[in-house]
């Protein structure tokens, strides 16, 4: 199928929160990790979202060029090409943009996107995320806003961080401590500041104790009833029914959480989960495992000349492929919680 319209985006996050399901959003950095995300989504038979970072796009302009528009543009007209012939819908997504990078990545992004649909055609990227963690949360949201303005003119879906994610992620730090989570108050300013939809769709990345990096399962301590207090209470204000989830969550720094945590956060209206350095692994394994298996081959010991089988890089990066594709179909398998992610 073709990269996902406008409409077709809407439609398959409508019906993941429909049914308390999240779609795996990939972090991809290359041809190579654009397809292995692809492959996986297909074999688990499930719609998904594919993104791009800041840093995975500078990468991916060639390191020479390190251009992040560049890097971007170039992975999401690969995809447009390759996404074709896969039997699912996929999202394209650009992650973490802080503000020192809007300038150089988002808002040169949507440009893009709004000449494409200036012509009659479709967005570039269905969605972009601004990251306004690091600023006072009134600056946050008033550059939200202005974004805002931009993508629905577009027909882009925003994303923005309401809180603060702990770790590291492509140079973005942040502290692990008490503004991990998202207050009720933030909450409100949020849907005060942007509207409900009326003035464009956005996804909201509320936190609720999440983590970038790598840890053991059980070590990041969640607390997914903060995504429910701040749904309650911008339902009350907007006189939803009790139980309403007014706000499109998103799940950010979720390596080291247990499954139950998981689903639970499914139930409050997560519908995308960020994954990154799970996949970043699954890719790996197997490249260290072919090179300590064919170290004779792959390298020219004693004047010997190797073997060419094993050193082209189509040898190891079939298997790394196979590798990240698999674990993309199990996150697929473990976001489904009470409903069904199929393809639509």
């Amino acid at each position: 199928m073709p990269i996902a319209t406008p409409e077709v985006y809407a439609e398959m996050l409508d019906r993941a929160k429909a049914n308390e399901f999240a779609y795996p959003a990939i972090n991809v950095t290359s041809s190579e990790t654009l397809n292995a995300a692809l492959r996986g989504f297909a074999e688990a038979e499930s719609d998904g979202i594919i993104q791009v970072s800041t840093g995975g796009a500078e990468f991916a302009s060639g390191t020479k060029v390190k251009d992040m528009v560049t890097g971007a543009v170039a992975l999401a007209e690969f995809a447009h090409v390759v996404a074709e012939k896969y039997p699912v819908n996929i999202a394209l997504h650009t992650d973490h943009c802080p503000k020192d990078k809007l300038e150089g990545y988002v808002r040169p992004l949507v440009a893009v996107s709004q000449e494409r649909v200036d012509r009659g055609l479709n967005p570039l990227f269905q969605s972009h995320m601004w990251d306004g963690s690091a600023v006072p949360l009134d600056e946050n949201l008033k550059i939200a806003s202005e974004l805002l303005d931009l993508t629905a003119k577009a027909r882009i879906i925003l994303e923005i961080e309401v809180g603060v994610v702990g770790g590291e992620e492509d140079g973005v730090a942040h502290e692990i401590n008490e503004k991990l989570y998202t207050s009720p108050e933030d909450y409100l300013k949020t849907v005060e500041a942007l509207g409900a939809g009326e003035k464009g769709r956005y996804l909201v990345a509320a936190t609720f104790g999440n983590v970038h990096g790598v840890y053991k399962p059980g070590n990041v301590k969640l607390r997914p009833e903060i995504l429910k207090q701040g749904q309650d209470v911008v339902a009350e204000k907007l006189g939803l029914p009790a139980g309403s989830k007014p706000f499109d969550l998103v799940f950010h720094g979720g390596s080291g959480s247990l499954l139950e945590e998981i689903h639970e956060a499914l139930t409050y209206g997560v519908i995308k989960m960020n994954i990154d350095t799970d996949t970043q692994y699954a890719f790996t394994r197997p490249i260290v495992s072919h090179m300590f298996s064919n170290y004779d081959g792959v390298l020219k010991i004693d004047g010997e000349v190797g073997n060419k089988k094993a050193y082209d890089p189509r040898s190891y990066l079939k298997a790394a492929e196979q590798g990240m594709a698999a674990r993309i179909a199990q996150a697929c398998e473990h976001l489904k919680s009470s409903g069904r992610m199929i393809a639509g």
